[in-house]
């Protein structure tokens, strides 16, 4: 496993994400705590000590699970990080209710990661509130030790963030962002990665296979990687770019299954970044990609604020499957007849919690056109 020094520790340069963890016939609420301990022991006997969940992962279980399984380990043998959840904007006057909430969940006495989740346009005003008192309490639980490292995420802008650096950039110890080859320009990676090296504040990196979508690439991108690096994989290439990007410390991959997570150990068992030739290879092919997908990373955000119960990531990766492959029979089989997107009502209560600030509303009226038509 490869390591990257981080202050006085040293940390695992792979993490376990928790907000994809293996669940029961495809119920994101009921996590498969079975297959979720035997990943996690895997992982902890491989040499991952970095275990990243949220508030609102798996419909809130995340936490507890990942607290449970965890328990069997010494404390000091594995780092833990959660999320104060302001990505809804109703939780933001009960950060000290979460917070201790969130240890009880966990099972645990301190947390060795805290993030301020999510810093974008729809909440930078409220975490920048004193009324509410985040960042307050928050380095008061710093200062008595139940937070060690404080730091944020962020899927907002450069100039949002930059907005939260400039008040407590100061008292950040790492940011979280989400970088693939894919966003290095789609969602501005190397700006704010630029932005994070001002503040000297070393990049924490989640969505590094873009929610799956880098896990496999069609013939003609595949092709151009295999003529340069036959024996690396496909997911692998996501992996060595961030290795080559200064400034990465973990890397965050939500895997779902335990082949994913035997991959990924391997390809982290060396440092290999790219060269010149190869960067431009990748940067090549994912500019030829984005011009026609819409950058949903399945967060699940969403499907809480449907009032229609509509599994929106799952529609919107039929979407971008139907579009990126000019029709198709796939899209139109794969959508239940009782979830079809004809089913929104344009609301827009999903758009409100994207943090890809996808017009969903938008793409859904597309989609049912597109398949009814």
């Amino acid at each position: 496993m490869v390591y990257r020094n981080f202050q006085e520790i040293k940390l695992s340069a792979l993490g376990l994400g928790a907000m994809r963890l293996p669940t029961i016939n495809g119920n994101d609420a009921e996590i498969d705590e079975k297959a979720a301990e035997e990943m996690v022991s895997y992982a902890m006997e491989q040499g991952i000590n970095y275990y990243d969940t949220a508030w609102g992962y798996h419909s809130g279980n995340s936490e507890t699970v990942m607290g449970k399984i965890l328990k069997k380990y010494p404390r000091e043998s594995y780092y833990l990080a959660t999320k104060f959840p302001g990505y809804d904007l109703s939780n933001m006057p009960k950060v000290e209710e979460i917070f201790e909430k969130q240890l009880e969940k966990c099972g645990v006495e301190y947390f060795d990661f805290y993030l301020f989740h999510n810093v974008c346009e729809m909440n930078i005003d409220a975490y920048l509130d004193e009324q509410y008192g985040i960042y307050t309490y928050l380095m008061e639980q710093k200062k008595k030790g139940r937070i060690k490292h404080l730091g944020f995420s962020a899927h907002g802008s450069c100039e949002v963030m930059k907005r939260f650096l400039d008040a407590y950039g100061a008292d950040m110890e790492f940011g979280q962002i989400q970088m693939n080859y894919l966003d290095w320009t789609f969602q501005d990676a190397k700006a704010k990665t630029e932005l994070l090296a001002s503040y000297h504040i070393p990049v924490w990196v989640m969505e590094p296979l873009r929610g799956g979508r880098l896990a496999t690439l069609s013939e003609k991108y595949e092709q151009i990687l295999k003529e340069l690096r036959p024996q690396e994989t496909i997911p692998a290439w996501a992996f060595r770019f961030l290795q080559t990007i200064p400034g990465v410390t973990v890397v965050l991959s939500g895997m779902s299954n335990f082949e994913q997570l035997k991959e990924n150990i391997e390809t982290f068992g060396t440092d290999s970044p790219l060269n010149q030739k190869e960067m431009d290879a990748v940067l090549s092919n994912a500019k030829d990609m984005i011009d026609s997908v819409l950058p949903c990373t399945a967060c699940r955000y969403c499907t809480s604020h449907c009032p229609k119960g509509l599994d929106i990531p799952k529609l919107l990766a039929l979407y971008n499957e139907h579009n990126f492959t000019g029709g198709g029979f796939i899209a139109p089989m794969a959508v239940a007849q009782d979830k079809q997107p004809a089913a929104c009502i344009g609301c827009r209560s999903c758009e409100k919690v994207c943090p890809q600030q996808i017009k969903i509303s938008e793409a859904m009226a597309d989609f049912a056109a597109k398949i009814q038509g």
